[in-house]
């Protein structure tokens, strides 16, 4: 991992209510006829260039093969954005979140706690929401995150590093893993991610205390969990974004990664727990998964 007296500052930050509409045509001067705008938060982060869909195709892909209903799926979200605001109430979040501070004509504006947790929300009104991607699909915006900005880091170090700096860390790196598969099948990729991890940790899925797995959908989710069983995983989803996930907290692409590594850690330090396993999708059809154990 990091390399001997080696420090690293590893962190993500994406505006995705930034993202610009494009034009390829005008940089030399349009000529005659009308100008197109192309959105860049779809074509360069939600549409895959393999297989010529969007995310959300790929999740009802995902779904449709693992067999994922929609009330399974509007569920997972349900307890995602009660788990969360339930988190945010008792203050799990604090020791997480830097705060903040944006400064307008009306003062200063202090945002201290993730905004897309919906407390309100109910299985009712899940249910209520049409498909977002296909006709008679099971995705919806309820199921999903939605649009987000936001930033993690971390800081990593080599253990000499740490002891000659008198640093204490919170956790450390027991082993990682990358995993590809068909690009239509990118929400399975943790399930070959993370028994690999696994594998070379030395441990069982039973040795892992808590899980964060990246809800970039539901579906994906869910699917994750039925294909880790078929391959001899069986995950207690229990243990599962017990602080809540992605669809509730927001899933700032560029960031996430760093988010659910620092979610988890947080996480086993609120409970008195030691070990840990994050992982999640990556472009190109691809996931990676790291387990952690806390330092005493």
């Amino acid at each position: 991992f990091a390399r001997n007296w080696c420090f690293y500052l590893a962190r993500g930050v994406e505006s995705m209510s930034r993202a610009p509409y494009l034009n390829d045509n005008v940089r030399m001067g349009n000529k005659y006829g009308h100008v197109q705008l192309r959105d860049s938060l779809q074509t360069d982060g939600l549409w895959c260039s393999l297989c010529d869909w969007s995310m959300g195709q790929a999740a009802e892909f995902i779904g449709r093969e693992l067999n994922v209903t929609r009330e399974e799926m509007d569920e997972l979200a349900l307890r995602s954005h009660q788990r969360a605001a339930e988190a945010t109430d008792r203050g799990a979040f604090r020791r997480e979140i830097a705060p903040v501070t944006i400064r307008n004509r009306k003062g200063e504006i202090i945002v201290e706690t993730d905004e897309p947790i919906r407390r309100d929300t109910t299985l009712e009104a899940l249910a209520r929401l049409p498909a977002a991607f296909e006709a008679g699909g099971k995705v919806t915006a309820g199921n999903a995150p939605g649009m987000n900005d936001g930033a993690a880091a971390l800081v990593v170090t080599s253990r000499e590093y740490a002891d000659r700096h008198n640093h204490q860390p919170l956790a450390r790196v027991v082993s990682y893993a990358h995993a590809a598969v068909d690009p239509a099948w990118i929400f399975y990729a943790p399930v070959k991610a993370i028994p690999l991890a696994l594998e070379r940790a030395g441990w069982s899925i039973d040795d892992v205390d808590l899980f964060e797995i990246n809800e970039a959908f539901a579906a994906q989710v869910l699917a994750d969990a039925k294909g880790l069983a078929r391959e001899g995983y069986p995950i207690d989803m229990e243990r599962v974004n017990v602080n809540g996930g992605a669809i509730a907290l927001g899933h700032p692409l560029g960031a996430s990664g760093a988010r659910v590594l620092v979610t988890l850690i947080h996480a086993l330090q609120e409970r008195g727990l030691k070990r840990g396993l994050a992982a999640l999708c990556l472009g190109g059809a691809e996931a990676v998964a790291l387990t952690v154990e806390l330092e005493s």
